[in-house]
């Protein structure tokens, strides 16, 4: 597929639980290459869906592990025996060319990586893989939220028949 194969998905999440279930369905879909990049104002769910995919997949592999945010330590890696997860949170980050001292190049080669906060290095991300998700979380009246999926490349078929 070619980085113009896109697929949009949108999903109403009236909870946390909800969020936890869209990271679940996204974890049974994952493969290595895969970039996944995750919008959001604080408080819309972003934390929420990267904890649960990551337990998700690790979960499938018999792994229990605590998956904390990586706001202060920027980068936190899970492996499961079929691959690596790099969960980045770029909310501190200043310069877009400190993307290269994380090693988030290296992570995507061997892996899936998890980014929150892509807009502080948005062309960078971009230019690592055709492959990616853009999930953009928002905050809806009465505490809801709305997912809104972007899946390129690869990530189109992948994602046909998601239900959460």
């Amino acid at each position: 597929m070619s980085e113009k194969t896109k697929a949009i998905h949108e999903f109403d999440l009236p909870d946390a639980a909800a969020t936890a279930r869209l990271g679940e369905a996204l974890a049974a879909r994952l493969e290595a290459g895969g970039l996944i990049l995750l919008r959001g104002d604080l408080g819309a769910g972003k934390t929420t869906l990267a904890r649960a995919l990551v337990q998700a997949h690790l979960a499938s592999h018999g792994i229990a592990e605590e998956v904390p945010s990586p706001t202060f330590t920027l980068v936190q890696t899970y492996e499961s025996p079929v691959l690596l997860i790099a969960h980045a949170d770029l909310y501190r980050i200043e310069e877009p060319s400190e993307l290269q001292e994380l090693g988030l190049a290296e992570m995507l080669d061997e892996g899936v990586l998890l980014v929150e906060w892509p807009e502080r290095a948005e062309e960078e991300l971009r230019r690592l893989t055709p492959d990616r998700l853009d999930i953009s979380l928002f905050l809806m009246p009465e505490g809801m939220h709305r997912a809104r999926i972007e899946a390129t490349g690869s990530w189109a078929a992948r994602l046909e028949g998601l239900t959460i």
